[in-house]
């Protein structure tokens, strides 16, 4: 992990535990103008705290004394409780709220490393990754069905409905997204789409503030080789993070070098995903004997079993684009 992202996860966590104060102190505010008899309450506990300094100081009967104090603060915070929920405000109204309950947006629990600070450092390092990337995000409202109407699969079918059922799938898909949402495989020819409806679940997804990687195998590929073998110095740490971010896109599969190392490498980010039960999404152009062909037995059943598999069919839209443009200038 990059100390810049961890740098980046403490301010923005030091930054919501500043807010939760200053929230917090501005409701105290509100009710001691609006419920003078919970200022008056307050007041007494504040005192009741400094007597605490007092009876230690004094040595006479400690534990017996800060036990009776202990009974009454007890006793005046439920008065203040009740007041609260008796002028319409809910009974925990006072209480600070954190965004990370466990460690009360400091960053640390049990002397390590909250996993709210942990996390939120894999989401910049994401972020950072995804712009190495270079890959510009699609819409839902930008795939065009109409590209599908009219052509035949290799076996006569139409291919608008099969690709009616994929797009509706995908963005019922997006909308719906939590951690537990299924992985998919979307395989097919060149240019059917299959990288602009991962790429609009992509942008679907971050808005909803989950963590998403998305670019080529080979590219990955490329950037964990290069850490692994220390070519890259820069303290980033790829694979960890394509095994833990919230949603992976894993684009163009069959496209890398055939070498063991490769190999290992697609595995354990199957098979570790597969076991975290976090969703990957894979596009590839090659069929089912393709992809058995390419990879053993491991990864295919893994993909085969586990994944929602979705067939791309059609002809290509990049061509068909480029035909209607030249017929426009004719």
């Amino acid at each position: 992990m990059k100390a810049e992202h961890l740098e980046q996860a403490r301010n923005e966590i030091s930054a919501r535990r500043n807010h939760a104060r200053t929230v917090n102190d501005e409701r105290f505010q509100e009710i001691h103008t609006r419920i003078p008899e919970i200022a008056e309450i307050n007041r007494q506990l504040f005192r009741t705290s400094r007597s605490v300094m007092d009876i230690i100081r004094s040595g006479e009967n400690v534990q017996e004394r800060i036990e009776t104090l202990r009974k009454q603060n007890q006793q005046a915070q439920l008065l203040v409780r009740r007041l609260l929920t008796a002028n319409g405000y809910p009974e925990n109204y006072l209480d600070v709220t954190y965004t990370c309950p466990k460690c009360s947006d400091t960053g640390y629990y049990q002397g390590a490393f909250c996993s709210c600070l942990t996390e939120l450092a894999a989401k910049y390092a994401a972020r950072e990754l995804n712009r190495s990337a270079q890959i510009n995000l699609c819409s839902f409202d930008t795939f065009d069905l109409a590209y599908y109407r009219g052509h035949k699969t290799e076996s006569g079918a139409d291919c608008l409905r099969p690709m009616e059922v994929i797009y509706h799938f995908c963005k019922e898909y997006a909308a719906h997204f939590t951690t537990e949402s299924p992985s998919i495989l979307m395989y097919g020819n060149t240019g059917l789409g299959k990288t602009h409806l991962s790429l609009s679940i992509a942008s679907a997804v971050l808005e909803k503030g989950y963590s998403v990687l998305y670019d080529s195998v080979i590219n990955f590929l490329r950037q964990v080789e290069n850490e692994h073998f220390g070519r890259d110095q820069s303290g980033s740490d790829t694979l960890s993070l394509l095994l833990s971010c919230d949603l992976l896109i894993l684009d163009d599969l069959g496209t890398e070098f055939d070498t063991p190392f490769y190999q290992s490498i697609i595995y354990n980010i199957i098979n570790t995903r597969m076991n975290r039960c976090l969703p990957t999404i894979i596009s590839t152009n090659m069929d089912f004997n393709g992809i058995s062909h390419k990879y053993d037995e491991r990864i295919t059943s893994r993909i085969f079993a586990t994944y929602v598999n979705h067939h791309f069919v059609g002809y290509d839209v990049r061509i068909l684009r480029a035909q209607q443009k030249s017929m426009r200038k004719l």
